[in-house]
């Protein structure tokens, strides 16, 4: 049951192909799993140990532009503008369908939690539960902080950061490293996402459980790089600033787990908090020794997880 028992390939908006994989019970409680970054697909240890894969059927995908979904974002940078959250939203749709699920439990780390609760928004009759690790809601304030503000407290690095950023007058540092990144020069492209990878590697640092992003190969770091800062000068396509938060209402009665590091340096727990507060169905869970993930937080989403195998 660890190996997936079904995959494929599924064409979606924008000849896009979008790739997809279940793993675990085929006759089990549907899940689904969204990978952070935004661009960091999903790798196997990084979520089946989540599930109890002998009472969950567990649906992962690589979102568009990244992984093995095609055409990769730096393949297709002409059509860049087209990817969003909307259009993630949409492809996630399209695959349950396909898949003939009516309803799963949706699970997500960083981004994946920005991405699981827009998709619950939008389509909440679709949505079971929630479980969230280090939770975000890419507001402009969170995109801000860890950008800009943080560097507060990496004043070395991100002054090496700020320098490659080849920013203009009036830019911010994240618009200055999407528009290097969707650039035509190749080399650019690749020096931009090499100082951006650091900088990632550095905000996560203080974790307990740290270890630096790996890639296998320059080509996924630069497809990561450039779907983060895409994204993140965009506000996440959510339109409007803290629009996951005002929007908490539509998944009111829909439960939900958060779990947070007390240490994330990279996003602060006032987001989970926030989100806590406005979300009645939830329970908020700190862990107090851990930064943007960690094995205790891992512990915590799989107990949640486990608890919600029977809800209907």
């Amino acid at each position: 049951m660890s190996e997936p028992f079904a995959s494929g390939i599924l064409a979606v908006s924008g000849g896009n192909a979008i790739h997809w994989e279940i793993t675990g019970h085929p006759d089990g409680k549907p899940a689904l799993f969204l990978h952070g970054g935004p661009g960091a697909p999903s790798r196997a240890n990084s979520y089946r140990h989540l599930f109890d894969l002998t009472r969950y059927t567990v649906v992962s995908i690589d979102q568009r532009g990244c992984g093995r979904s095609r055409p990769l974002a730096i393949d297709a940078l002409d059509r860049l503008h087209e990817n969003t959250t909307g259009a993630l939203i949409a492809d996630i749709e399209a695959v349950r369908r396909h898949l003939g699920l009516s309803r799963w439990l949706v699970s997500g780390v960083s981004w994946g939690t920005t991405l699981a609760l827009a998709y619950a928004q939008a389509c909440p009759d679709a949505v079971t539960a929630l479980v969230l690790g280090a939770v975000t809601t890419t507001s402009r304030e969170e995109v801000a902080w860890i950008t800009e503000g943080v560097g507060a407290i990496f004043p070395e690095a991100w002054d090496r950061f700020a320098a490659e950023a080849g920013r203009r007058d009036g830019e911010r540092l994240v618009d200055a490293y999407a528009r290097r990144l969707a650039s035509e020069n190749p080399d650019d492209r690749a020096q931009a996402a090499h100082a951006w990878c650091t900088w990632e590697d550095t905000h996560v640092s203080l974790s307990p459980d740290f270890t630096p992003l790996s890639f296998p190969d320059p080509e996924t770091a630069r497809v990561f790089a450039t779907l983060v800062t895409h994204y993140w000068s965009n506000d996440g396509f959510l339109r409007g600033d803290r629009a996951i938060l005002t929007r908490m209402s539509r998944i009111r009665a829909i439960p939900g787990v958060l779990v947070h590091g007390r240490r994330d340096i990279s996003s602060p727990a006032r987001t989970a908090w926030l989100l806590s507060r406005s979300w009645p169905a939830s329970r908020l869970n700190i862990v107090e020794a851990e930064g943007h993930g960690g094995p205790e937080i891992r512990a915590c989403m799989q107990r949640a997880i486990a608890a919600f195998a029977s809800l209907s």
